[in-house]
């Protein structure tokens, strides 16, 4: 199966700013922005997946196509972190988070590891499918998250790989997981 996956277009949010499941806006910029990212997909897809959270439905629905929301597609929850300048956000909270984000929580939100064994859920229910191109449209935590499960990178790693707005990633995801591999990302 060839699986496609899109991060989402520019929150209308200022930079250095902590968000994750917060259903924010998308700037005014998105019309623009949307034709340019969906200019690198050819829209065949048998199934079209989005996160709940409008930054990435908007643009689902920009293909035309009709998806199908899976809130395991959503990013991480930084819980009461959400919205807050991660400058503002106490040494005391942070910094056990920065020491293991992978298995500490943020306060009332998840734990990296809590993100990936989402998507991964997600990834082996899509692995018994009989689609040939399917198209998700999500996040930066949840590309990592996938490229961590493609290439059995170990999570600790996961910040190591950079994931800009409107990145697209094409991989195979065999019905065996040996015969998975990514192609290339845009």
């Amino acid at each position: 199966m060839q699986v496609y996956v899109i991060r989402h277009t520019k929150v209308d949010l200022p930079s250095g700013i902590c968000y994750g499941q917060s259903d924010l806006s998308l700037r005014d910029t998105f019309p623009e922005e949307a034709s340019n990212y969906l200019e690198k997909l050819e829209p065949d897809f048998c199934k079209v997946y989005s996160s709940p959270l409008q930054r990435c439905s908007l643009l689902a629905k920009a293909i035309g196509l009709p998806f199908e929301e899976d809130s395991r597609l959503m990013e991480m929850n930084f819980g009461a972190w959400e919205n807050t300048p991660w400058q503002d956000i106490a040494s005391v909270e942070i910094d056990p988070w920065y020491k293991d984000f992978v298995h500490t929580k943020t306060p009332e939100g998840e734990s990296f590891i809590d993100l990936f064994q989402r998507v991964e859920d997600f990834l082996k229910d899509l692995r018994q499918k009989e689609y040939k191109r399917v198209l998700i449209v999500t996040h930066s935590g949840v590309m990592r998250s996938i490229y961590c499960y493609i290439l059995g990178i170990a999570l600790h790693n996961a910040f190591k790989i950079q994931v800009q707005y409107g990145d697209l990633m094409h991989f195979n995801l065999g019905k065996d997981p040996e015969l998975d591999c990514i192609y290339k990302t845009i």
